[in-house]
């Protein structure tokens, strides 16, 4: 199954440059939490030096406005199996505790929240269905 598995992270451009990296950060923890798989592995080199990899396929970064964010996340909803949907919602940036972001997630409507960042993980035609008009960041 993970050969046909793709992964693209979609972020909003307009981000300030800390708040980009730090979105796109926060995806990637979320999308290999999700499927470690895709980068639970270590090389070692000629001289036994051994890392952890960082993914074992390409990630590509695409941007889109918040709207085209939030609507792309609508249309991957409902999760399915074999398939990982990591949303970063702005208004996570304004909470200093994942205890706090827990406490209000379920109050809230992702579909009414302004979505910085999206990494999506499954099947190759799933993840061109939804991402394939959209330019890389650059």
């Amino acid at each position: 199954m993970l050969q046909d598995v793709r992964l693209a992270i979609i972020v909003n451009p307009d981000l300030p440059p800390g708040h980009l990296a730090n979105t796109i950060a926060a995806v990637s923890i979320g999308m290999g939490a999700a499927m470690p798989a895709l980068g639970a592995r270590q090389l070692t080199d000629r001289r036994q030096a051994t890392i952890d990899i960082s993914a074992d396929r390409p990630v590509p970064v695409l941007q889109a406005d918040s709207r085209t964010i939030g609507a792309l996340l609508a249309k991957a909803l409902p999760r399915q199996d074999g398939r990982v949907i990591v949303a970063f919602p702005s208004f996570a940036r304004a909470l200093h505790s994942y205890a706090d972001y827990e406490a209000t997630f379920p109050g809230r409507d992702l579909g009414e929240e302004t979505i910085d960042g999206l990494g999506l993980v499954g099947e190759d035609r799933w993840i061109k269905s939804l991402t394939g008009s959209l330019k890389l960041l650059r």
